[in-house]
């Protein structure tokens, strides 16, 4: 049985897993990348432990930084978008992520937003204002264990806008949205508009998996707002609680410090790194951290890397030193994705231990 955070992640049938993708409008860094490593190792040790997983990862191909950067390229917001998802797919196939069961993107699915909004207006948990739904968000910072001073700035930094005058409380977010001229709009009830973020990814995994999923993925840094306005939506709507009933939250990628993001100037293209170095080093720079720390990118690290990768290859060709090294690397790798404790059997045991581990990493 698979651990995620220390907690047992039982299944019976199929794993329904989300992943939260990304909204395309820049190139694949290994901020992405990292997450999305993390997630197909997680996918790739339940479906090797016998689990039959769905994984389901969007595409939010509706978002105010997308259509400010189609703008600026001279583009049609949609039109920018699947040029930047080509190049998207391109980077996750040459990483070895496992194609996806299902890539729902937000502009097909504005129907089922306005369904949301408008049943949580019906339940109470929603209210309208000026041709806007906002989400009654009191009490999401305290589930997620936050101040509301803490709380208020993450709102703001990911474009929630707390003090906007319209709303009841600072805590509310916006289901709905007035577009104005030159804006995505589609037509709704309240007038035409686009959805809000978090609105999204809760109508997508409630289409494609109904009230509930056994994981959610995501970058830690999409911990709050994010995944706590998009799990509180769900689950006011549906009743069903968790609405998650476990999270893979993946730590943030650092260089000298700062996070890596275009707005601090210091991505690091992963298309890049593979025109130079295995994709095996790659995988392997990503994965020799826990999943849940915060990590610091050192470009030597990908030489250190590869020499790892080489002494994985050679101890895959030696005999197992024993009958165990293979059940107790799989062991570790259940017991909270701990790569580090698998890695270290595979080189001291060999054989199938070694060769089971690279399978399972997508190492070879």
């Amino acid at each position: 049985m698979l651990t995620i955070g220390r907690r047992p992640l039982p299944v019976v049938g199929r794993a329904r897993m989300y992943v939260c993708g990304i909204t395309p409008y820049d190139t694949t860094h290994l901020g992405h990348a990292r997450t999305f490593v993390w997630a197909d190792v997680a996918a790739r040790v339940l479906r090797h432990a016998g689990v039959p997983v769905e994984v389901c990862r969007n595409v939010t191909d509706v978002d105010d930084v997308l259509t400010s950067a189609a703008r600026r390229a001279g583009s049609p917001y949609d039109s920018f978008a699947a040029v930047q998802q080509f190049y998207f797919d391109r980077d996750m196939a040459a990483l070895h992520v496992h194609p996806v069961t299902y890539e729902p993107r937000a502009h097909t699915y504005v129907p089922q937003v306005v369904a949301l909004a408008r049943a949580l207006l019906q339940l109470g948990h929603a209210y309208e204002r000026d041709g806007a739904v906002y989400f009654r968000g009191a009490g999401v910072r305290e589930r997620a264990g936050l101040g509301a001073e803490e709380a208020a700035g993450l709102l703001a930094e990911f474009g929630d806008h707390p003090d906007d005058a319209r709303r009841d409380d600072p805590a509310d977010v916006a289901l709905w949205r007035p577009s104005a001229k030159g804006e995505p709009g589609w037509p709704s009830e309240w007038g035409d508009g686009r959805p809000g973020w978090h609105a999204e990814c809760a109508a997508m995994a409630l289409t494609t998996y109904g009230p509930a999923l056994d994981l959610h993925a995501g970058g830690a840094d999409l911990r709050f707002p994010h995944h706590a306005y998009e799990a509180a939506m769900a689950e006011a709507v549906t009743g069903v609680r968790p609405f998650a009933r476990a999270w893979l939250h993946v730590g943030v990628v650092r260089v000298d410090g700062a996070k890596m993001a275009k707005s601090a100037g210091n991505l690091v293209f992963t298309a890049d790194l593979l025109r130079h170095h295995p994709v095996g080093a790659v995988r392997l720079l990503l994965l020799d951290q826990p999943w849940a720390a915060d990590w610091d990118y050192r470009p030597e690290g990908l030489e250190e890397a590869a020499a790892r990768l080489e002494r994985l290859h050679a101890a895959a060709g030696r005999p197992a030193a024993s009958a165990e090294g293979e059940r107790a690397a799989m062991r570790a790798l259940l017991d909270d994705l701990d790569v580090a404790t698998a890695l270290a059997i595979a080189e001291e045991e060999g054989g199938q231990a070694a060769r089971t581990v690279i399978a399972v990493l997508a190492l070879g």
